[in-house]
């Protein structure tokens, strides 16, 4: 009675939140908000055109850093490491990894990639940090997934000769796509929402260009949003609420894309 009242008033708190997102930001949402820079001197003429690139770039770079390395890293943790202490305490530890606050990966960040590699305050410092920050959720999830596999479908490949390797890549990997993917959904659904680590390794607020590479400098999202709702003038609060709603527009497109394609491929493997 008590969990379903909190997932009640939870629910209502989140539901009118939105509501005033949406009243505030909707008006001020336009084609010209989403073509023109921030500015800070003409904010009715402001945009977001320099942070949804930078954050397209963040989180293109990210995926491609992170999803590799935890699916391998997961791959290898089920299906060829032994169970004996040693694997036992990397596994703990991925899942204290995972709990960490995210400003904790943004003071790694800023010392691993921003001042030892000296990558500076870029796109890729900042794909990096963003990287280390969810690897473990997709590292637990592909594992998770991977677990759940029936052990006969492994059994199974190996009395007809296939290899360890063959056995997980045509047919583990396969049966733990949708759960894999599912981690995926949920990592860079955090990722693209972070803005402590982004602020611990010196990204800019307002850029007025388009990052060209991954070492260019860099505005996201979720930075832009918190600085327009740190200034007193209403009109940059409705600015931020606009940058709201174009970040969960992100955000359930991708999560749309993702949930497309894992439906898809639970059709044409029923086929």
């Amino acid at each position: 009675m008590t969990c379903g009242l909190t997932s009640l008033l939870g629910l209502a708190f989140l539901s009118a939140l939105v509501f005033r997102v949406l009243q505030e930001g909707l008006p001020r949402l336009s084609g010209s908000f989403l073509t023109n820079f921030p500015s800070v001197l003409s904010p009715a003429k402001a945009g977001v055109k320099s942070a949804l690139w930078g954050t397209v770039w963040v989180i293109c770079i990210t995926a491609a850093v992170s999803v590799p390395i935890g699916v391998a890293a997961a791959v290898y943790l089920e299906e060829y490491a032994r169970d004996n202490r040693l694997t036992r305490f990397i596994r703990l530890n991925i899942s204290n990894l995972a709990g960490v606050p995210s400003v904790v990966y943004g003071i790694l960040g800023l010392v691993a990639f921003v001042r030892w590699c000296r990558f500076d305050r870029s796109v890729l410092s900042a794909a990096l940090t963003l990287s280390l920050l969810i690897m473990p959720v997709i590292v637990i999830a592909s594992r998770e997934a991977l677990a759940a596999v029936p052990s006969s479908i492994r059994q199974a490949a190996y009395a007809l000769g296939a290899t360890r390797w063959q056995t997980v890549r045509a047919h583990v990997l396969p049966a733990a796509l949708p759960g894999i993917m599912t981690g995926m959904i949920l990592a860079l659904s955090r990722a693209i929402g972070e803005a402590a680590p982004l602020l611990v390794i010196g990204a800019l607020t307002y850029v007025a260009f388009v990052p060209e590479g991954p070492f260019d400098a860099f505005v996201a999202l979720p930075l832009q949003i918190y600085d327009w709702t740190d200034r007193p003038q209403r009109v940059f609060h409705e600015l931020a609420a606009s940058g709201i709603i174009v970040l969960l527009g992100i955000l359930l497109s991708m999560n749309a894309i993702a949930i497309g394609v894992r439906a898809w491929h639970q059709r044409s493997k029923a086929w």
